[in-house]
């Protein structure tokens, strides 16, 4: 009986085993493939691997590289270049300075000839009584002609006036030209002096307070030197404002000018010293030296404006300084000129914005004040508005056509 229980087992231990063999074969067998399906026509090709160029080819043309498009489509793609490096400004050829009045007389009338309007129509009254005279007055003063220079010239008109009887329109105009010239004065040197005989360079300085465009006229003189064949360096000596410094050099490299700047807040007296210098030892024909816009009050910065004249004045004397005044300030001009005319002698004027006010008659005022010529005259805010001062084309643009 233990016989029979003893095979029994291991009749079931050696099932056992064989089971568990087959189990494992039938594990580690692969997969069978999977049905092969019906290839789908509408759906892109599929992407090329190693080895497929080895396959038959297909029955087609082979296109060029040039058919061929780049991935994503549309144009090929554009190598970026560097970008260039910045070229420098062109040499600009200003226009030249003769003549440039009469093209801008027309700019004038249009400011200036109510002055010239108004005193004509009120000495063609029939009867010139005192009110007349009064009006013929006021009309010059709110011209900014100045009380002296009115005074004199309504006493020339009366005596005139008087002895001449009847008056045509033609020689009241005649009669009007001839006194205001005397005011303007003709007999005048309105040159800038620029080529003293003896040595180069010339040295002019350019002053004035703040707002009347000081920088932008020695800008502007540079390119009416220019246009008269001359050369030119600049000096920034206004080194409280660096956009100053910078507005002045880019007016010079326009025309071909090189400026001489120094350090913000640096000396004034310094940087101008250094331009003269430069300016001799590159043999040009002037040096311009900017000046930083000083307000007449304040003592210690009109004390500096002398200390750069005379730091200047070592190297040689100053050809000219020139005072800027703005025109559309009328009076309080004439105070900033007297201001400035004791700390440095003035040689010269020159009144911008003349062509944006009425008050022609400061020309007349700032002359009588200072016993100094106005050289100069902006008449609007282009490179080349700036214009030597022409007194018969002043008058007859006072008085219109």
């Amino acid at each position: 009986m233990e016989t029979i229980i003893l095979a029994v087992v291991i009749a079931v231990v050696v099932l056992g085993a064989l089971g568990g063999l087959l189990i494992t074969s039938r594990l580690k067998k692969p997969l069978p493939p999977p049905p092969p399906s019906k290839p789908d026509l509408t759906a892109p090709p599929a992407e090329p691997h190693v080895g497929d160029e080895a396959e038959t080819p297909r029955d087609e043309e082979r296109r060029t590289i040039e058919e061929v498009d780049l991935p994503g489509g549309g144009a090929p793609a554009t190598v970026e270049e560097p970008p260039a490096a910045e070229k420098a400004p062109e040499i600009e050829i200003p226009e030249p300075s003769a003549g440039r009045l009469i093209r801008l007389r027309s700019r004038l009338s249009r400011s200036q000839n109510a002055l010239g309007k108004g005193l004509l129509t009120l000495l063609s009254r029939e009867h010139l009584d005192e009110d007349t005279w009064e009006e013929i007055e006021d009309t010059l003063l709110t011209a900014d002609v100045g009380v002296q220079p009115t005074q004199a010239l309504v006493e020339r008109l009366r005596e005139r006036v008087k002895v001449l009887g009847t008056r045509t329109p033609e020689e009241l105009r005649g009669l009007l030209r001839e006194e205001l010239l005397k005011l303007v004065g003709t007999d005048m040197d309105r040159e800038v002096k620029t080529e003293p005989e003896s040595r180069k360079p010339g040295i002019v300085m350019i002053v004035g307070v703040n707002g009347t465009g000081k920088t932008t006229t020695t800008g502007k003189l540079a390119r009416v030197l220019v246009a008269d064949g001359r050369s030119v360096v600049l000096g920034a000596a206004d080194t409280f404002r660096a956009a100053a410094a910078d507005q002045l050099q880019t007016w010079g490299e326009r025309v071909g000018a090189y400026t001489v700047r120094g350090p913000e807040a640096g000396d004034p007296a310094s940087v101008a010293f250094d331009a003269v210098k430069e300016g001799k030892e590159m043999g040009v024909d002037v040096v311009l030296i900017d000046t930083a816009g000083r307000l007449h009050t304040k003592t210690g910065l009109m004390d500096e404006l002398g200390k750069v004249k005379r730091v200047v004045e070592k190297h040689a004397p100053l050809d000219e300084v020139l005072l800027v005044l703005d025109a559309t300030t009328g009076q309080n001009g004439l105070v900033q000129a007297r201001v400035f005319s004791e700390v440095v002698d003035i040689t010269g004027i020159v009144l911008t914005k003349l062509d944006g006010t009425a008050k022609g008659g400061i020309v007349i005022a700032v002359q009588n004040e200072l016993g100094v010529p106005v050289k100069l005259i902006g008449l609007g805010e282009g490179p080349d508005d700036l214009a030597p001062f022409d007194p018969e084309a002043f008058v007859d643009a006072l008085l219109g056509d």
